[in-house]
Order: C-alpha cells, then structure tokens, then sequence
C-alpha cells in the first residue's frame, strides 16, 4: 500500500525556512497503519514532527504527531502543515479544517494572510524544583547572569526560562547533553522584543523528543501567548523563534484558546511505498 507524503516549510512564505513537517494522507478505506509503522516513518523522515492524516468526514480528519523517537500531544507548525497540505495537495473544499488529536479538536482556517490555527492556551505555573534550575543555568550557561529561579516556569510538559530580551535569546549556546537531563519535553527560553520589532523572542529545545533545537514551534506559542500578554498588557502580539532556519508567528490570547497565524510553503511532495 502506497501514500501521499509531502515536505512542508511551515511559520513561513519562504522555502527553506521555518519548520519543516512532512505530511502523510492515510487511505480512505482499508487497514490503519500500525504505530509502530508511524514512528518508522517518523524516524525515516527524521524531520521535527511527521504528522498522519486520516479522514473522518468532509472536512474533518483524525491527525497524529511524530518525533523521530516519540508521539506528542501537541504540534502547531504539523498541523498548519497538515492544513497546507490538504488544500493544496488533496483538495480539500472546506475553508475550516477540524482535526481530532490528542489535544481535542483543533482547527485550521483559510485567512486573506495565510492559515490560522485554533490550539488550546498553556497554562503558566512558577517552578519550583531546584535540581531543575541548576540544570538550566548550568545547561544555558547562564550561571553568574540575571537569571534566578523566579525567571523559570512551568509550561504544561515545558520548562520557560525568561531573559532579559530578545537579542540574549538569540546568542544563548546551551549544552544538549546537560538540557536532556532535565524531565520535561523541552525548554522554551524568551526574552522580550527582539528582531523587527517582535513583541518578543524565544527558542525551544527538546531533546528528550529528539529534536536538539526545533526551527519554530507552534505548541511552545500556546504557552508564549499566555506568558507574554500577562506581562505585555496585549492579547495580539507577534513573535519571532531565533533558529538557524527562523520563524514569525502571529498570537492572539482568547481565553483558553490562541489563534496562530502563519503560512506555509510545499518543497517536496511523493509517495511512501
């Protein structure tokens, strides 16, 4: 049995930037593959995040998430990916997708500027483990800096560690090795402003996912969105993820829900035999 698989640049109008997702569309009929075969997949494609696509209904598709090494519970730049790509690989009719995942059901809508996606808020908690704050500092390598462990949070499955702005962010050199003996899924380091006028800036690193430094993840803006309007006074606000490849995402805070805004570029489609 063959499927329609295809690479998709996501958080951007440009190839070759922002996150990469390769998307694959699971047949109508017949026989689901196996999660074991998925996370194969996923290791073969060796991207952040495979996402499988299955339909329900016109317009309604189960969607999954993976890693190279493990399923997760949430992806926002797989799904603006997965959204991309129905309507403009498989034809897709309706302007609002709704996908059932882990996370409840989300949704992706056609805009004038691109795709926008609905994803459940992140609460934000103070963290209070010690051991995990030594990690950070000696991880980022900000011992002896303005970094205390009022500047660490809890973000769902995340730590956030928040600098003194955008332009620390950017040239922060953490040690994996160190980050990976931190139990959570990842660290998501911010500081506020940043590059072209960005209401702020951050970076997400997970390797206990297998992913060393995600290019720019959309999960980590459900959290960003919620840290950054309490702080900001704003509930629409614009932030830039300061990878190699680089990305911006549009947040606006409505309650328990964000809406992500973002687009997304094809550079590869095929088949998986």
């Amino acid at each position: 049995m063959t499927y329609p698989i295809a690479i998709i640049d996501a958080f951007t109008d440009s190839p070759f930037k922002g996150n990469q997702a390769a998307v694959c569309i699971l047949n109508d009929n017949g026989a689901k593959p196996s999660d074991t075969w998925m996370q194969s997949v996923a290791e073969e494609m060796n991207l952040s995040e495979t996402a499988f696509l299955s339909k329900r209904s016109e317009g309604s598709w189960n969607l999954r998430w993976f890693t190279p090494t493990t399923e997760v519970n949430l992806c926002g730049h797989a799904t603006l990916a997965s959204a991309h790509a129905l309507w403009e690989l498989h034809n897709e009719t309706a302007s609002i997708l709704r996908f059932q995942t882990r996370s409840g059901e989300l949704t992706a809508e056609k805009t004038a500027a691109g795709i926008q996606l609905d994803l459940p808020v992140t609460e934000i908690t103070d963290q209070t483990n010690p051991t995990d704050f030594e990690h950070l500092v000696t991880a980022l390598e900000l011992r002896g800096t303005e970094l205390t462990a009022a500047h660490v949070f809890q973000a769902s499955e995340d730590l956030l560690v928040m600098l003194k702005n955008g332009e620390t962010v950017e040239v922060v050199q953490p040690n994996i090795t160190r980050l990976a003996e931190i139990s959570c899924r990842g660290v998501i380091v911010t500081g506020v402003g940043g590059r072209d006028g960005v209401d702020f800036t951050s970076r997400f690193f997970a390797p206990n996912a297998g992913i060393a430094e995600d290019p720019v993840t959309g999960s980590a803006h459900c959290a960003l969105a919620n840290f950054w309007s309490a702080r900001l006074g704003k509930k629409s606000m614009r932030g830039y993820q300061a990878s190699k490849r680089g990305g911006y995402v549009g947040v606006t805070l409505q309650g328990q829900r964000v809406l992500l805004d973002g687009q997304a570029v094809t550079v590869m489609k095929g088949t998986l035999c």
